[in-house]
Protein backbone atom coordinates (compact mmCIF):
# COMPACT_ATOMS: atom_id res chain seq x y z
CA UNK A 1 0.00 0.00 0.00
CA UNK A 2 0.90 3.76 -0.81
CA UNK A 3 1.11 6.38 2.12
CA UNK A 4 -1.56 8.57 0.43
CA UNK A 5 -3.89 5.41 0.01
CA UNK A 6 -3.34 4.50 3.89
CA UNK A 7 -4.01 8.71 4.88
CA UNK A 8 -6.79 7.78 3.04
CA UNK A 9 -8.13 4.98 4.95
CA UNK A 10 -7.62 6.37 7.78
CA UNK A 11 -9.10 9.12 7.51
CA UNK A 12 -11.90 7.06 6.51
CA UNK A 13 -12.28 4.98 9.82
CA UNK A 14 -11.73 8.46 11.74
CA UNK A 15 -14.63 9.98 9.49
CA UNK A 16 -16.98 7.07 9.94
CA UNK A 17 -16.57 6.95 14.04
CA UNK A 18 -17.75 10.41 14.10
CA UNK A 19 -14.88 11.50 16.49
CA UNK A 20 -14.63 14.95 18.27
CA UNK A 21 -11.60 17.08 17.41
CA UNK A 22 -10.56 20.22 18.46
CA UNK A 23 -7.02 19.38 20.07
CA UNK A 24 -4.85 20.47 17.68
CA UNK A 25 -6.95 19.61 14.63
CA UNK A 26 -10.20 20.23 13.56
CA UNK A 27 -11.34 17.19 11.23
CA UNK A 28 -10.61 13.78 10.38
CA UNK A 29 -8.42 14.30 7.80
CA UNK A 30 -5.93 16.72 9.47
CA UNK A 31 -6.23 14.32 12.00
CA UNK A 32 -5.34 11.33 10.66
CA UNK A 33 -2.44 12.65 8.67
CA UNK A 34 -1.40 13.62 12.11
CA UNK A 35 -1.59 10.18 13.87
CA UNK A 36 -0.25 8.63 10.48
CA UNK A 37 3.03 10.40 9.88
CA UNK A 38 3.84 10.04 13.91
CA UNK A 39 3.48 6.23 13.83
CA UNK A 40 5.70 5.91 10.26
CA UNK A 41 7.82 8.33 12.03
CA UNK A 42 7.99 10.92 9.10
CA UNK A 43 7.59 14.83 9.84
CA UNK A 44 3.99 16.60 10.22
CA UNK A 45 5.09 18.58 7.62
CA UNK A 46 6.08 15.95 5.04
CA UNK A 47 6.35 16.92 1.02
CA UNK A 48 2.79 15.72 0.02
CA UNK A 49 4.90 14.28 -3.71
CA UNK A 50 6.54 12.16 -0.80
CA UNK A 51 2.72 10.99 0.99
CA UNK A 52 2.06 10.14 -2.87
CA UNK A 53 4.85 7.47 -4.20
CA UNK A 54 5.96 5.72 -0.42
CA UNK A 55 5.24 2.60 0.23
CA UNK A 56 3.93 1.25 3.20
CA UNK A 57 5.31 -2.50 4.46
CA UNK A 58 2.59 -4.83 6.40
CA UNK A 59 3.91 -3.93 9.70
CA UNK A 60 3.98 -0.39 9.60
CA UNK A 61 0.33 -0.83 7.90
CA UNK A 62 -0.68 -2.59 10.77
CA UNK A 63 0.80 -0.29 13.87
CA UNK A 64 -0.91 2.73 11.76
CA UNK A 65 -4.48 1.10 11.83
CA UNK A 66 -3.84 -0.08 15.18
CA UNK A 67 -3.27 3.48 16.42
CA UNK A 68 -6.25 4.88 14.42
CA UNK A 69 -8.51 2.12 16.11
CA UNK A 70 -7.15 3.25 19.19
CA UNK A 71 -8.28 6.88 18.64
CA UNK A 72 -11.96 5.48 17.88
CA UNK A 73 -11.82 3.19 21.05
CA UNK A 74 -11.06 5.45 23.75
CA UNK A 75 -11.78 8.77 22.48
CA UNK A 76 -8.67 10.12 24.14
CA UNK A 77 -7.30 13.49 22.02
CA UNK A 78 -4.36 12.50 19.29
CA UNK A 79 -2.10 14.29 21.62
CA UNK A 80 -2.32 11.96 24.22
CA UNK A 81 -1.91 9.03 21.86
CA UNK A 82 1.60 10.37 20.63
CA UNK A 83 2.23 12.39 23.94
CA UNK A 84 3.24 15.56 21.66
CA UNK A 85 1.38 18.19 20.95
CA UNK A 86 2.59 21.38 18.78
CA UNK A 87 2.12 25.13 19.11
CA UNK A 88 3.36 27.36 16.73
CA UNK A 89 5.72 25.32 15.10
CA UNK A 90 7.37 24.27 18.91
CA UNK A 91 7.32 20.52 20.03
CA UNK A 92 5.73 19.67 23.68
CA UNK A 93 5.12 16.90 25.32
CA UNK A 94 1.55 16.83 26.81
CA UNK A 95 0.31 13.70 28.74
CA UNK A 96 -2.96 13.06 30.67
CA UNK A 97 -1.80 15.56 33.76
CA UNK A 98 -2.44 18.51 31.38
CA UNK A 99 -5.05 19.84 29.52
CA UNK A 100 -4.23 19.53 25.75
CA UNK A 101 -2.33 22.75 24.82
CA UNK A 102 -4.29 24.76 21.83
CA UNK A 103 -4.05 28.51 23.46
CA UNK A 104 -4.67 31.36 20.91
CA UNK A 105 -2.15 33.32 23.16
CA UNK A 106 0.97 31.58 21.74
CA UNK A 107 -0.24 32.91 18.18
CA UNK A 108 -0.32 36.53 19.79
CA UNK A 109 3.25 35.93 21.30
CA UNK A 110 4.72 34.76 17.60
CA UNK A 111 3.36 37.51 15.88
CA UNK A 112 4.41 40.29 18.57
CA UNK A 113 0.75 41.19 18.91
CA UNK A 114 1.60 42.08 22.32
CA UNK A 115 4.32 43.84 21.96
CA UNK A 116 3.01 47.63 21.60
CA UNK A 117 1.64 47.54 25.30
CA UNK A 118 5.05 45.97 26.51
CA UNK A 119 8.80 48.41 26.55
CA UNK A 120 12.21 47.75 27.09
CA UNK A 121 11.54 47.74 30.83
CA UNK A 122 9.22 44.79 31.00
CA UNK A 123 11.17 42.08 32.68
CA UNK A 124 8.40 39.87 34.32
CA UNK A 125 6.01 37.54 33.21
CA UNK A 126 3.50 35.57 34.31
CA UNK A 127 2.13 32.40 32.59
CA UNK A 128 -0.87 31.74 34.91
CA UNK A 129 -2.58 28.21 34.89
CA UNK A 130 0.41 27.44 32.65
CA UNK A 131 -0.59 23.38 32.26
CA UNK A 132 2.08 21.86 30.67
CA UNK A 133 3.87 24.69 30.25
CA UNK A 134 3.94 25.80 26.83
CA UNK A 135 3.09 29.28 27.11
CA UNK A 136 5.76 30.17 29.30
CA UNK A 137 8.27 28.62 26.87
CA UNK A 138 7.18 30.44 23.89
CA UNK A 139 6.74 33.84 25.74
CA UNK A 140 10.41 32.95 27.23
CA UNK A 141 11.39 32.21 23.19
CA UNK A 142 9.41 35.65 22.49
CA UNK A 143 11.48 38.20 24.92
CA UNK A 144 14.68 36.96 25.58
CA UNK A 145 15.35 39.30 28.05
CA UNK A 146 12.66 38.36 30.38
CA UNK A 147 12.08 36.53 33.36
CA UNK A 148 9.30 34.47 33.02
CA UNK A 149 7.42 32.32 35.69
CA UNK A 150 4.49 29.59 34.99
CA UNK A 151 2.23 28.72 37.69
CA UNK A 152 -0.53 25.97 38.65
CA UNK A 153 -2.44 24.67 41.02
CA UNK A 154 -2.04 21.00 40.20
CA UNK A 155 1.20 19.30 41.04
CA UNK A 156 0.98 17.10 38.25
CA UNK A 157 0.33 19.62 35.43
CA UNK A 158 3.95 21.31 36.66
CA UNK A 159 5.63 18.23 36.19
CA UNK A 160 4.75 18.39 32.95
CA UNK A 161 5.66 21.80 32.45
CA UNK A 162 8.81 20.85 34.00
CA UNK A 163 9.34 18.42 31.18
CA UNK A 164 9.13 20.94 28.82
CA UNK A 165 10.99 23.74 29.90
CA UNK A 166 13.59 20.79 29.96
CA UNK A 167 13.35 19.99 26.81
CA UNK A 168 13.77 23.60 25.21
CA UNK A 169 16.71 24.40 27.57
CA UNK A 170 14.72 27.03 29.54
CA UNK A 171 15.86 26.12 33.47
CA UNK A 172 17.53 29.54 33.80
CA UNK A 173 15.08 31.33 32.64
CA UNK A 174 11.61 29.86 33.38
CA UNK A 175 10.43 29.41 36.94
CA UNK A 176 7.61 26.85 37.75
CA UNK A 177 5.57 27.59 40.96
CA UNK A 178 2.43 26.02 42.53
CA UNK A 179 -0.18 28.74 43.07
CA UNK A 180 -3.71 28.54 43.78
CA UNK A 181 -4.89 32.13 41.35
CA UNK A 182 -2.50 34.67 42.28
CA UNK A 183 -1.70 33.67 45.91
CA UNK A 184 1.79 32.26 45.66
CA UNK A 185 2.67 34.70 42.80
CA UNK A 186 1.95 38.28 43.43
CA UNK A 187 4.96 39.63 40.91
CA UNK A 188 4.66 42.93 40.70
CA UNK A 189 4.29 41.59 36.68
CA UNK A 190 4.51 43.10 33.75
CA UNK A 191 2.63 41.07 31.72
CA UNK A 192 0.38 38.41 32.67
CA UNK A 193 -0.64 35.23 30.43
CA UNK A 194 -3.76 33.62 31.07
CA UNK A 195 -5.68 31.10 29.93
CA UNK A 196 -7.82 29.67 32.40
CA UNK A 197 -10.71 27.67 33.12
CA UNK A 198 -13.99 28.89 32.03
CA UNK A 199 -16.13 26.53 30.24
CA UNK A 200 -19.91 27.48 31.73
CA UNK A 201 -22.28 25.18 33.40
CA UNK A 202 -24.03 23.82 30.06
CA UNK A 203 -21.19 23.85 28.08
CA UNK A 204 -19.40 20.95 30.40
CA UNK A 205 -22.47 18.88 31.07
CA UNK A 206 -21.94 18.63 27.26
CA UNK A 207 -18.59 17.78 26.90
CA UNK A 208 -17.15 15.03 24.19
CA UNK A 209 -15.58 11.99 25.27
CA UNK A 210 -12.35 13.95 24.40
CA UNK A 211 -12.95 16.90 26.20
CA UNK A 212 -13.65 14.39 29.56
CA UNK A 213 -9.98 12.98 28.89
CA UNK A 214 -8.79 16.14 30.32
CA UNK A 215 -8.44 17.26 33.86
CA UNK A 216 -11.56 18.93 34.71
CA UNK A 217 -9.69 21.55 36.74
CA UNK A 218 -8.53 22.66 33.72
CA UNK A 219 -11.97 23.28 32.23
CA UNK A 220 -14.57 23.73 34.63
CA UNK A 221 -15.24 27.28 35.62
CA UNK A 222 -18.01 27.26 38.07
CA UNK A 223 -15.68 25.83 40.71
CA UNK A 224 -17.61 28.22 42.73
CA UNK A 225 -20.86 27.53 42.63
CA UNK A 226 -21.71 29.57 39.40
CA UNK A 227 -22.70 28.72 35.81
CA UNK A 228 -21.23 30.73 33.71
CA UNK A 229 -17.87 29.45 33.72
CA UNK A 230 -16.56 32.99 35.16
CA UNK A 231 -15.65 31.89 38.75
CA UNK A 232 -11.72 31.72 37.99
CA UNK A 233 -11.91 34.99 36.33
CA UNK A 234 -13.63 36.73 38.97
CA UNK A 235 -10.87 36.02 41.32
CA UNK A 236 -8.31 36.57 38.76
CA UNK A 237 -9.39 40.54 37.90
CA UNK A 238 -9.83 40.93 41.53
CA UNK A 239 -6.44 40.28 42.56
CA UNK A 240 -4.60 41.28 39.18
CA UNK A 241 -4.51 44.71 40.34
CA UNK A 242 -2.33 44.34 43.23
CA UNK A 243 -0.13 42.05 41.38
CA UNK A 244 0.51 44.36 38.15
CA UNK A 245 3.17 47.09 37.92
CA UNK A 246 1.76 50.46 36.87
CA UNK A 247 2.03 50.06 32.70
CA UNK A 248 1.35 46.01 33.30
CA UNK A 249 -1.25 44.77 31.61
CA UNK A 250 -3.35 40.95 31.47
CA UNK A 251 -3.88 38.55 28.56
CA UNK A 252 -6.63 36.47 29.11
CA UNK A 253 -8.19 34.06 27.14
CA UNK A 254 -11.92 33.02 27.34
CA UNK A 255 -12.53 30.91 24.40
CA UNK A 256 -16.16 30.79 23.30
CA UNK A 257 -17.75 32.60 26.59
CA UNK A 258 -17.22 36.55 25.40
CA UNK A 259 -20.67 36.69 26.03
CA UNK A 260 -20.45 35.71 29.52
CA UNK A 261 -17.25 37.56 30.28
CA UNK A 262 -19.35 40.58 29.07
CA UNK A 263 -22.21 39.69 31.30
CA UNK A 264 -20.02 39.53 34.01
CA UNK A 265 -18.23 42.54 33.72
CA UNK A 266 -20.42 44.66 31.58
CA UNK A 267 -18.62 48.24 32.64
CA UNK A 268 -14.96 46.68 32.34
CA UNK A 269 -13.17 48.28 29.23
CA UNK A 270 -11.28 45.61 27.35
CA UNK A 271 -9.20 45.18 24.27
CA UNK A 272 -10.29 42.23 22.08
CA UNK A 273 -6.95 41.02 20.12
CA UNK A 274 -7.12 39.20 16.55
CA UNK A 275 -6.90 35.59 16.64
CA UNK A 276 -7.04 32.80 13.73
CA UNK A 277 -10.30 32.06 15.15
CA UNK A 278 -11.40 35.96 15.42
CA UNK A 279 -11.53 38.80 17.90
CA UNK A 280 -13.71 37.14 20.55
CA UNK A 281 -11.27 34.67 22.15
CA UNK A 282 -8.69 36.92 23.73
CA UNK A 283 -8.73 40.32 25.36
CA UNK A 284 -6.02 42.75 26.86
CA UNK A 285 -6.96 44.50 29.94
CA UNK A 286 -4.47 47.69 31.47
CA UNK A 287 -3.93 48.14 34.96
CA UNK A 288 -6.04 50.84 34.41
CA UNK A 289 -8.95 49.02 33.25
CA UNK A 290 -8.74 46.85 36.04
CA UNK A 291 -8.76 49.38 38.72
CA UNK A 292 -12.16 50.68 37.21
CA UNK A 293 -13.47 47.24 37.66
CA UNK A 294 -16.41 47.05 40.68
CA UNK A 295 -16.39 44.01 42.82
CA UNK A 296 -17.80 41.71 40.56
CA UNK A 297 -21.47 39.67 41.33
CA UNK A 298 -21.11 35.59 41.12
CA UNK A 299 -24.19 34.43 39.18
CA UNK A 300 -26.04 32.07 40.65
CA UNK A 301 -27.59 28.48 39.34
Amino acid sequence: MILKDLLALASQRLEAAQLAYGHGTTNAQDEAAWLVLWQLGLPLDSDPDDLTHRRVGPTEQAAVLALIQRRIDTREPAAYLTGEAWLQGVPFHVDRRAIVPRSFIAELLAEGSIDPWLDDRSRDVLDLCTGNGSLAVLAAMAYPDVRVTGADISTDALEVARINVERHGLQDRVQLVQSDGLQACRGPWDLILCNPPYVNAQSMAALPPEYLAEPALALDGNTAGSLDGMDFVRGLLRDAPACLKPRGVLVLEIGNERAHFEAAFPQLEAIWLDTSAGDDQVLLLTLESLLTLPSPQASTP
